[in-house]
């Protein structure tokens, strides 16, 4: 992806078993998405909200802290092809730990990401139109 701007999108899920035929892709969860870019809205997070709709993807960062958050989150860490590297849960008032070859964080409700079968190794996809998100 190119130059990255604060909006809202669509995360795509891969299956966790193959298509039926004649299915298009391999992806089978289809997730409502916020993106923030900016350091606004990078910085701001989830704290201050009682819950996600979806996920929030957070560009350029290998880390995250739930200092002041009012809900435990799912925590996805991405590297730069959206490879998943590892998914864990956060509690309030945690932080986080560093991931080297992260790019990128997902974050999302507690629970959330095993309900969309996403998993370390699982290669997500993004379709994401700039504009204005609850994050920013």
């Amino acid at each position: 992806m190119g130059k990255w701007e604060d909006g809202r999108g669509t995360l795509w899920v891969p299956a966790r078993v193959p298509a039926p035929e004649g299915a298009e892709g391999p992806y089978g969860v289809e997730v409502p998405l916020e993106v923030a870019a900016s350091y606004r809205s990078r910085r701001r997070g989830l704290l201050g909200r009682d819950g996600v709709a979806g996920a929030l993807l957070i560009v350029r960062t290998n880390s995250v802290h739930t200092f002041g958050m009012r809900f435990a989150i799912d925590v996805a860490h991405l590297d730069r092809s959206f490879t998943v590297l590892s998914v864990v849960t956060m509690p309030p008032g945690r932080l986080g730990m560093i991931r080297p070859r992260g790019r990128h964080v997902l974050e999302a409700e507690a629970g959330a990401m095993a309900g969309w079968g996403l998993r370390p190794g699982a290669r997500v996809r993004l379709d994401v139109t700039a504009g204005p998100s609850r994050a920013g």
